[in-house]
């Protein structure tokens, strides 16, 4: 067919915000009981709650959690370990009230633990013992900080008595086959769990108390996860003293490596019951691992310590799960929807589940995202992905270069996936050309990389986005006149500084931000709020630091347009971080707009919000850029336009 020559930014698009909104789930926490499969799958068009569903022996799949009920945990602010499953029996923690319930198929959801302010996730069951074993944050403490421990629920119902405490996180509480041993990871301020963290090992008493607790491996500038016993009772776990997250068990003569390589087994752990390998048997481990920010499904034989390849028709695996003769997978793909998948662990047969969109879009219609590396500053390589401008019917008018949009991704210690993302494509169908990047700070790429971002955020990432701007740039791939940047959260925050401090953007797009890193150390939660002291410096010493960075300061330095969204129940980043730098905006009469949200807090669940968000941005970039979205859009106030 032949495609009309259209103005980039105008293409029609199959690719709608209510398509994104009614068609998309997100999946996560996927788990394994007996020959059953089931994961969280989160919902914008239920105002994002988090419904547990199930994927039966015989292939049926059903909704196992009765509205309104939503797991998820609010435990460290982002969650995560919302719910175990015990022989059908689920264990959950209830996102509005933060109570642990026990829901027994055929009944309705009954709280284990009393209305206060506490929250609970992570949880495994002491079957022997009658009880539920989890981390617990304590918000009791008006004006002070939550305290974290480990407690044990009894089945009955209770708050919890702790049996670790004196840290000031925890996670990962795992319990031994045979009940007797108890493995956790913990650590301390200013770190972080991708810092220093220490993984620990007690005995359980008879009386149910923790003994003989011994830090076993861990500590300065070496970051463990997941620790998980074999099926013989062998703990073992991930580790970075290699500067790369690997394998490794402890024996009786101490600690071992499984597999070293130059990769990455594991993930930081912003959320709590990231599962990233698990044991087809007790030398044999399915894994996921990272090779220069590719995720591959992998199999490691401890005995021989090597890894074999897993081909799949998914190129990528982010978690693992392994149950009785089989795995649950959430993989992705550059050309399909990511997805909930089971893979027979014997026969190697592959089953998509459950995906997180059933759009079916036109193979020639699809932007796949290749994966590019580019010379930044002081001569580091920076990573990114990169999605042309793509369309069924559409092409550029006139020899027209397409606008630029470089994304950044939140954390700052995260990460871009190649992935068929409805919200990468919702731009590309337009005719943008979309560049995610990598910056240095990001994982996936060892130690050495997540640590370049040491005391340099605002100033790494910022010269790695636009260091892949100017890339694409001089390859002829984009109109250099027509450069935005958009991000979320620490991605709002290289978006905001990137605008501020250089002048290679025109436009940009800060999704829940921060304008002021002072502000944020002083008024975000516990598990962030020594965060800065790394990325930035300790606070309030390096004070000068923080001025000197932060975007709120320096709006003389702006000089192009911004849309700011934001959340109006944000914990993380408060919106007084937005409305400040709207004000400033004003008064500078730079052109601005700002699309508050209620109801919702870090990122936006809900369907409404979601598509207004998206929709909002589109008009933005049509009014900056001087092109007519083909799409019918309620119009967003632009100050000093």
């Amino acid at each position: 067919m032949r495609k009309a020559s259209r103005p980039h930014g105008s293409w029609p698009s199959p690719v709608t915000t209510e398509l994104i909104v009614s068609e998309v789930v997100g999946l996560t926490e996927i788990r394994t009981d007996g020959d059953d499969l089931y994961w969280i799958e989160q919902r914008p068009s239920e105002k994002g709650r988090c419904v547990i569903q199930r994927r039966r022996p015989d292939g049926a799949v059903e909704e196992v959690l009765p509205a309104p009920f939503s797991a998820r945990s609010r435990v460290h602010e982002y969650g995560g370990g919302a719910y175990l499953v015990d022989h059908g029996t689920l264990y959950f923690s209830n996102f509005v009230d933060q109570r642990l319930y026990r829901l027994v198929p055929g009944a309705h959801p009954t709280p284990l633990t009393p209305e206060a302010d506490l929250r609970y996730a992570d949880t495994v069951l002491d079957r022997e013992r009658g009880r539920l074993l989890a981390v617990r944050e304590d918000h009791r403490g008006a004006g002070k900080e939550p305290v974290n421990t480990l407690v044990a629920v009894p089945l009955e119902g209770g708050e919890g008595q702790v049996l670790a405490e004196g840290f000031d996180f925890y996670a990962s509480p795992r319990l031994s086959p045979d009940g007797s041993s108890l493995a956790w990871v913990c650590w301390n301020h200013p770190n972080m769990p991708w810092d220093t963290t220490e993984l620990w090992l007690a005995d359980v008493g008879s009386s149910g108390k923790l003994e003989n607790a011994r830090q076993i491996a861990g500590g300065e500038d070496e970051s463990i996860v997941e620790p998980r016993w074999s099926p013989g009772g062998v703990l073992h776990f991930i580790a970075d003293p290699s500067g790369w997250w690997n394998l490794y068990r402890l024996t009786p003569d101490g600690v071992e490596a499984l597999c070293p390589r130059d990769v990455e087994f594991g993930a930081p752990a912003w959320q709590l019951g990231y599962a990233t390998y698990g044991f087809e048997s007790e030398t044999t481990l399915l894994c996921s691992v990272a090779v220069e920010g590719l995720h591959r499904l992998a199999r490691v034989d401890t005995d021989r310590r090597d890894l074999d390849w897993v081909d799949l028709p998914y190129p990528e695996t982010l978690t693992v799960t392994v149950g009785e003769g089989f795995a649950g997978l959430l993989v992705i793909s550059p050309t399909a929807p990511s997805a909930v998948a089971r893979y027979d662990v014997r026969t190697g047969a592959f089953e998509v589940v459950q995906r997180s969109s059933e759009v079916d879009l036109d193979p020639a219609g699809i932007s796949e995202g290749r994966a590019i590396s580019y010379a930044s500053a002081g001569g580091r390589t920076s990573h990114a992905f990169y999605y042309p401008p793509q369309s069924v019917d559409s092409q550029g008018a006139n020899g027209e270069k397409p606008p630029l949009l470089v994304l950044s991704h939140g954390g700052p210690t995260g990460a871009a996936f190649r992935m068929l993302g409805l919200g990468t494509q919702f731009w590309t169908s337009r005719g943008f050309a979309v560049l995610d990047v990598n910056y240095g700070g990001s994982a996936c790429f060892g130690r050495a990389y997540r640590e370049t971002l040491k005391g340099k955020w605002g100033i790494v990432d910022v010269e790695d986005c636009i260091a892949g701007a100017r890339h694409l740039v001089e390859q002829g791939e984009v109109d250099p006149h027509r450069l935005a940047i958009r991000g979320g959260s620490a991605g709002g925050f290289t978006t905001l500084a990137a605008l501020t401090f250089h002048d290679v953007f025109q436009a940009g797009a800060s999704h829940y931000g921060v304008s002021d890193l002072e502000a944020l150390a002083r008024d975000t939660h516990k598990f962030e709020s020594r965060y800065l002291d790394g990325l930035v410096g300790p606070y309030p010493e390096a004070q000068a630091v923080y001025t000197a960075r932060s975007p709120i300061h320096h709006v003389e330095g702006l000089s192009c347009p911004v849309i700011l969204l934001q959340g109006l129940d944000d914990p993380v980043v408060p919106p007084n971080q937005a409305e400040r730098m709207v004000d400033a905006l004003k008064k500078k009469g730079i052109p601005v707009a700002y699309v508050p949200f209620e109801g919702e807090q870090h990122g936006f669940r809900q369907a409404a919000n979601i598509r207004r968000a998206l929709e909002a941005e589109l008009y933005f970039y049509g009014r900056i850029f001087g092109f007519e979205p083909a799409d019918p859009i309620e119009p967003v106030t632009i100050d000093n336009l």
